[in-house]
């Protein structure tokens, strides 16, 4: 890839100027086998390295870790870039990130082992474990099974309720995020549709801690991380451990920045079940090899049984094919497991699962015929980065290493900005900028059933949005048209701003407020679309 020109192109030369390669660890055999480069074709560290140091100058990453294991051992550990820019220090195989929802098979573990030991069942219902548990319909709630809560398929639109998770510390505990899953409306019908969910992870959690008689925390730390002896933490994490930690960063307004609200503070966070944990590759690759050995850790200590570990990539929910991944991966098949997604690429199938939040980002892949295992984590919010030095070594080890990925995603996203009339700036549509009424009809409290009160005040420069529950969520409203605003975010790092409509009832009083994301692309856990408030106090 011709890296001058990405850079001249992203415009941050100056930023990743001092991009390196920091850590490689090319690991043999305790048995003393011969290296998998010479068994097998398709490793090629050199080619690895490269493809990590160009993404991470192409995808406005500042630091990049990558965990190889095959044939039961680990191949690769290697460190790219800053896991601090400010203080300008590298990444290695030690640095902690945030490993956001590839936490979810840790989650479905947690249950494996419960389901080994006979504590519950995969098809046991959830209101037998949590008599508070209610969807809308009294029907699903009743027939809602454990395998339910890990298989995406409730009939909730896509990230509903995740207003309630993030942006953290969200303010709301795992117990009101329970009770208030019986206000989420369904958009199909109970186990037809695939649509990710994270709030029924939470309570998958919650299912662990009930049956356990230990929090999800304790439980995964005591029961899956500390046996396999994987520095890594589902819970609090000790300061002594927070000395090699990655910050999260995230290009905004052309600018790389840092993401306070999702760094590594030791605290426990209401996702954690969903996205939570804390990592690094070496404890990653302790995880891979552990799956690739049917849940036999490599220091001997079994975690659960092959049969658990099948169960949870036994395929629960079908997936659509899309015309790149046929074209990019010959795949055919594509489904949803316990925790994992399966599909079929250049005939090997492929266990994996991403990680996205913002400034932290995940990617494990898993193919059990070539005993491969290939961890990417990162610290920064563009998809390309991870995406690019996956397919990179994938290919590479099945004999499919003829193009350049880090060019190809990269040449993808400028085409896709071109096409949507934009660079590296969120367009909004145009409104006229003149309201309908004055601005002191629209203040007052409203609520919503599930995300809570929001007050509309008035202040010097115009309206003041503030939720009482999710304290980041403040922001100024921009009239945009009749009773429409847009809510202009205080924290411009969430990239989602939204719309805010107030509708008036017969008698011209404002009755109600609904809300759409105005760049349809933005992070789709901001799901505006599923509030409705109601006025409270006037």
């Amino acid at each position: 890839m011709k890296l001058g020109t990405v850079l001249l192109k992203t415009g941050l030369c100056a930023v990743f100027a001092a991009v390196s390669f920091v850590e490689v660890t090319l690991a043999q055999s305790v048995n003393n086998h011969v290296p998998v480069n010479q068994k097998r074709p398709g490793f090629n560290p050199a080619k690895i390295q490269d493809a990590a140091n160009d993404a991470v100058k192409a995808f406005h990453t500042p630091g990049l870790a990558i965990g190889i294991v095959q044939d039961g051992d680990v191949k690769f550990v290697g460190g790219f870039g800053h896991r601090n820019i400010k203080q300008n220090k590298n990444v290695d195989g030690d640095t902690l990130f945030r490993i956001a929802s590839t936490t979810k098979a840790f989650t479905s573990a947690a249950l494996a082992i419960l389901v080994d030991e006979g504590v519950i069942g995969w098809d046991d219902k959830v209101i037998d474990i949590l008599p508070d548990f209610r969807m809308s319909d009294p029907w699903v709630t009743r027939e809602f099974t454990i395998r339910d809560l890990l298989t995406h398929r409730s009939g909730l639109g896509r990230g509903a309720g995740d207003l309630m998770l993030w942006p953290e510390p969200s303010g709301f505990s795992r117990e009101e995020i329970i009770y208030n899953l019986r206000y989420l409306k369904p958009v199909t019908s109970f186990r037809s549709q695939y649509a990710y969910d994270n709030l029924l992870y939470i309570v998958a959690g919650e299912v662990v801690a009930k049956a356990s008689q230990m929090s999800w925390e304790n439980y995964v730390q005591t029961r899956i991380l500390d046996p396999l002896e994987m520095k890594c933490f589902s819970g609090e994490v000790a300061k002594p451990n927070l000395k090699n930690v990655a910050i999260p960063y995230g290009l905004i307004d052309d600018k790389i920045q840092s993401i306070p609200r999702n760094e590594i503070d030791g605290s426990i966070t209401a996702s954690a079940p969903a996205g939570g944990l804390v990592c690094n590759v070496r404890g990653m690759n302790t995880w891979m090899l552990t799956l690739l050995r049917g849940g036999m850790g490599p220091n001997g200590k079994r975690i659960f049984s092959e049969t658990q570990r099948n169960e949870m990539w036994k395929s629960q929910t079908i997936l659509s094919v899309s015309k790149s991944e046929k074209e990019l991966d010959n795949t055919h098949f594509k489904t949803y497991a316990l925790g994992w997604r399966k599909e079929d690429m250049h005939g090997y199938e492929v266990i994996s699962h991403t990680g996205t939040l913002s400034g932290m980002q995940a990617y494990l892949s898993l193919v059990p015929e070539l005993d491969l295992g290939v961890v990417i984590l990162n610290n920064g919010s563009n998809y390309g980065a991870r995406n690019s030095v996956m397919q990179t070594i994938l290919k590479s080890f099945m004999g499919q290493d003829k193009k350049d990925w880090v060019d190809y995603y990269f040449s993808q996203q400028q085409k896709a900005a071109k096409e949507k009339g934009m660079s590296s700036k969120e367009v909004f549509a145009k409104g006229s900028g003149k309201i309908s009424r004055p601005l002191t009809d629209y203040t007052g409290v409203y609520q919503d059933p599930w995300f809570g009160k929001i007050d509309v005040k008035q202040g010097a420069k115009g309206l003041r949005f503030r939720s009482y529950k999710s304290k980041n969520m403040t922001g100024t409203l921009e009239p945009f048209e009749h009773n429409t605003f847009i809510v202009r975010w205080d924290n411009r790092g969430f990239g989602a701003d939204a719309y805010m409509r107030f509708e008036s009832d017969f008698s011209g009083r404002i009755a109600s407020i609904t809300m759409r994301l105005v760049d349809p692309d933005a992070d789709f856990s901001f799901d505006f679309q599923d509030l409705h408030f109601e006025p409270i106090e006037n």
